[in-house]
């Protein structure tokens, strides 16, 4: 077997429904029929017998289509390996594909004990979801909810072949009835990928539904893995930094870049003080390893800096904007920025050396063609850029709705990078890295634990202080906002479960 517990530091290749199919034709071309499915019912059979060793009862719901096809061959591995496997297989009155036809006769020559109806299960039990595969376009409907909903409510382990029932797999969402209303979605312990891992899976719902992730690409031999190899994947999986070097003896603070925050709308400005976002940002690049944080609050001319936040890091260099050199700067700009943001943006996008744009910035662009060119301006000058929206914010500047953004994560951040000619980051569930000219990265860490003002802001200042200190490139900016997603994910992911995060403390871990 060659199944492999998928963990968040692995680099893995993730492919969509077209190169998924690309690779069963360039393995059916190397291989006797049948045997792709017969090698996925095997790896089912053996991930069940190591994660139920001891069920009394062990339940495949196989719908019509080829995934049903992969849990027949499951139960017939299980049956000979003396396991108390029942199957219920609902064909709908649908002809079976020709690799599902010869699994049902394999299984009813086998002796597989076949049910109606979905069986009570205990704890200790275990369910198999092979009921929709990545063919599905259209939610279940019928006797497959019930089914569903079985699956869900039971007390037993549940497994899901390939993807949870109702789960796009290329999206993360749940798929849709006719009538655009939400369709029913497996909730599973474990899901096995098989043949490819499946982007949809690592973001969105697919997060939630999919439980522990495995994976066997149902390759055996070297011809065959070659074969795998010859199609490119549409993305992969953000793989964990490496550990930094250690700074060199010969170093000050010069060598480690210099970090400017431009954003905090005043109190002062509309009765709505933004402050504290420019100063999470601030503290993020301080702990993230800036060399020096400059801060550039945007108060009205006749208004002082607010005198609390003063002590808070002595380490903070608080400047006006006119004295920001922002052609030797790493520029954040836009955290709690407000309307104030626009007066300066213009000329944060024409003169920054690096810039990270957050918030306010993006929506001031979303709305101002002449900001959009700018910003278009700043990559055919070789300046690098990162975007780090939210769907609401991604949905402003491409026009478009949060539904829509949510229901294309990957091809939106895909779009806004090529538009921009920039590295986006779009945050959510599996946040998306894109940028021109580089494999799109789906980041595997991170919780609901960040569902918490603030932390988007720290996000931003982690960026810039990785920008700060690398290479000053385009690719540079790439990896640096890889990076920087990567570990404030981590962080979250290591939070202690008694203690909510707040983005203050979230701030003081970076590293």
């Amino acid at each position: 077997m060659n199944i492999q517990r998928l963990e968040g530091h692995q680099s893995t290749p993730l492919h969509n429904i077209g190169t998924t199919r690309q690779l069963e034709l360039a393995l059916a071309t190397l291989l006797p029929p049948h045997t792709l499915m017969r090698r996925a019912g095997q790896s089912l059979a053996q991930l069940a017998m190591a994660l139920a060793p001891h069920a009394r009862k062990i339940w495949i719901a196989c719908g019509p289509g080829n995934n049903g096809g992969d849990g027949l061959e499951a139960a017939v591995f299980l049956h000979q390996a003396g396991m108390p496997v029942i199957v219920s297989h609902l064909t709908g009155n649908k002809e079976l594909p020709s690799d599902a036809q010869v699994a049902l006769q394999r299984a009813q020559a086998a002796g597989v004990a076949f049910v109606l109806a979905p069986p009570a299960l205990a704890p200790g039990d275990l369910a198999i979801d092979c009921l929709l595969g990545i063919g599905a376009s259209r939610a279940a409907s019928g006797e497959m909810n019930v089914w569903i909903s079985a699956i869900n409510d039971s007390p037993a382990i549940v497994m899901s072949a390939d993807q949870p029932t109702g789960l796009d797999a290329q999206t993360g969402q749940a798929l849709l009835h006719e009538d655009a209303t939400l369709g029913a979605l497996v909730h599973a312990d474990h899901t096995l990928m098989l043949l490819t891992a499946k982007p949809g899976l690592f973001m969105g719902q697919g997060r939630d539904a999919s439980g522990q992730l495995w994976l066997d690409d149902l390759t055996r031999h070297a011809a065959e893995q070659k074969a795998l190899m010859s199609v490119a994947p549409c993305s992969q999986m953000n793989p964990a930094p490496a550990a930094a070097p250690p700074r060199m003896h010969n170093s000050h603070k010069g060598s480690y870049g210099d970090v400017a925050i431009v954003g905090g709308e005043a109190l002062a400005e509309r009765g709505m003080g933004m402050t504290g976002a420019a100063l999470l940002a601030a503290s993020a690049a301080l702990h993230g390893g800036a060399g020096r944080v400059l801060i550039s609050l945007l108060t009205p001319h006749h208004a002082a800096l607010p005198t609390e936040v003063m002590p808070t890091h002595p380490e903070w260099m608080f400047r006006t904007f006119s004295a920001l050199h922002l052609q030797d700067l790493t520029v954040v700009c836009g955290c709690g920025g407000g309307l104030a943001i626009s007066r300066v943006l213009a000329e944060v996008l024409q003169r920054s050396k690096q810039l990270v744009l957050d918030a306010d910035a993006l929506n001031a662009i979303a709305f101002d063609a002449n900001l959009a060119q700018l910003l278009k301006n700043r990559s055919t000058r070789g300046m690098p850029t990162v975007l780090t929206p939210h769907p609401l914010e991604a949905a402003r500047l491409l026009n478009s709705s949060t539904a829509e953004i949510q229901a294309q994560r990957l091809h939106s951040a895909q779009t806004m990078a090529a538009q921009w000619g920039c590295t986006v980051v779009l945050k959510g569930s599996g946040t998306v890295i894109a940028c021109p000219g580089q494999f799109s990265r789906i980041n595997p860490t991170g919780n609901g634990k960040l569902a918490a003002a603030g932390t988007g802001d720290v996000l931003a200042g982690w960026i810039g202080a990785k920008i700060a200190q690398g290479t000053g490139t385009v690719l540079s900016a790439f990896e640096a906002a890889s990076q920087a997603v990567y570990q404030h994910g981590q962080m979250a992911d290591r939070w202690p479960e008694n203690q909510h995060l707040t983005a203050s403390a979230l701030a003081r871990q970076a590293n």
